[in-house]
């Protein structure tokens, strides 16, 4: 079959980071251990433990300024203010506290001067403040329980319609992983799934058009197809088209804007459990990434593609597989466009090839969680705009 490949000559080695745990070159090439994938989480973690000691630190503001200034100016915004921080941050013990404390402090900087009707004000405007955050606290909490539950659900249902798959299947390494662009959603229109059938190890990527339960609904349908025909069907092409006629069924279902316009885009694999090779159709998504042992990478992209999946109506064009050699110690790195599209401040698109070259990886699951960090670097804090879906499988 085709092969349309790009693999570089010759790539650039990284720098090493330095420290250990962290990327370092080797033989030429930077190997990422799990420390350097952990990093962006640590900053996270200092940066929360900072927030939370912000009442501690006003409230030292606080009297740090009602010393080195004269007696007109006053430090009550400081004692007023950390209560309210505490209040959404903290425990109701906490902003408790951290009232208490502020009033406290507020109250004895009065004492050692002339106490007159403005410090009464200023004493009983620090109190009203902090029972407020009492207030803030309790409907803070209450909403996090809410929050909660309601994300007790959301991760029920996604591990019953996109299950992760094993660590291990068919002799292959897997790591799976999705990120929703936004905060507290844990499902959208993207999908993956892998299974071990008598045929090998068969997988699909893939990212329904559309948001929201209508694009969840083809997802739980698509996987479901995808489970029966990985097993019943003798061809990877004949797996395609069970999942086509799956989502214009789901579509016609529907009614309505789906019926016409209902479309998804997807990869489908077959790795033989014989043979160090793949197979890959193409339906209208980004072609995957073909890592080697080396550093050296190529993209697997086909001369031949065909529409996505709900569209073949619209053209005689059934995705073909093309086969190419799948060595030990290569990684397969499938992604939805919530990667490709990722952009910075600037528009310029993430480069998911750019980013791993020259680089080797201490497992799938260390590749994907190095892959997620440098796209969320890579946009900063607009974050990302779509969801992301990715998948490796790697032959030890």
């Amino acid at each position: 079959m085709v092969r349309s490949l790009t693999r570089p000559a010759q790539v650039a080695p990284r720098p090493p980071a330095g420290k250990p745990g962290r990327s370092a070159v080797k033989g030429g090439r930077a190997v990422v251990g799990p420390g350097e994938a952990e990093t962006g989480w640590r900053r996270v973690a200092d940066l929360r433990t900072l927030v939370r000691a912000l009442p501690v630190l006003l409230i030292i503001a606080g009297v740090c300024y009602d010393f080195l200034t004269p007696p007109p100016f006053t430090a009550v915004p400081f004692f007023t203010v950390a209560p309210l921080v505490a209040a959404p941050l903290s425990t109701f013990g906490n902003t408790l506290r951290t009232g208490v404390v502020a009033v406290a402090a507020l109250s004895l900087l009065h004492i050692r001067g002339p106490f007159d009707v403005g410090s009464a004000t200023e004493i009983a405007t620090a109190a009203a403040v902090a029972l407020l955050a009492l207030a803030i606290n309790r409907l803070v909490r209450r909403s996090d329980q809410r929050l909660a539950s309601a994300r007790e659900i959301a991760e029920a249902a996604q591990r019953a319609v996109l299950p992760e798959p094993a660590e291990r299947i068919g002799g292959l390494d897997i790591a799976a992983r999705y990120e929703a662009a936004q905060a507290d959603a844990f499902i959208g229109g993207d999908l993956y799934a892998v299974q071990d059938t008598p045929h090998g190890v068969r997988l699909v990527l893939g990212d329904v058009r559309g948001k929201g339960m209508g694009a969840v609904a083809a997802v739980a349908v698509l996987i479901g197809a995808f489970r029966e025909a990985a097993e019943q069907e003798a061809t990877l092409e004949a797996v395609a088209q069970r999942l086509e006629r799956a989502l214009v069924r789901e579509a016609a279902r529907r009614g309505g804007l789906e019926a016409v316009e209902g479309f998804t885009t997807a990869v489908l694999a077959e790795i033989p459990h014989a043979g160090a090779v793949v197979r890959i159709v193409h339906r209208g998504h980004p072609g995957p990434l073909l890592l080697y042992g080396d550093g050296s990478l190529e993209t697997l992209r086909s001369e031949d593609p065909a529409l996505p999946l709900g569209m073949g109506e619209l053209g005689p064009w059934p995705g073909r597989a093309q086969e190419v050699p799948f060595p030990g110690g290569a990684t397969l790195l499938f992604y939805t466009d919530g990667v490709t599209e990722a952009r910075d401040r600037h528009g310029v698109f993430f480069d998911p090839a750019q980013c791993l070259a020259g680089r080797t990886f201490h497992g799938p699951r260390v590749l994907l969680a190095t892959l997620v960090e440098a796209v969320l670097r890579h946009t900063g804090a607009g974050g990302a705009t779509d969801d992301m879906a990715l998948l490796a499988v790697r032959r030890p």
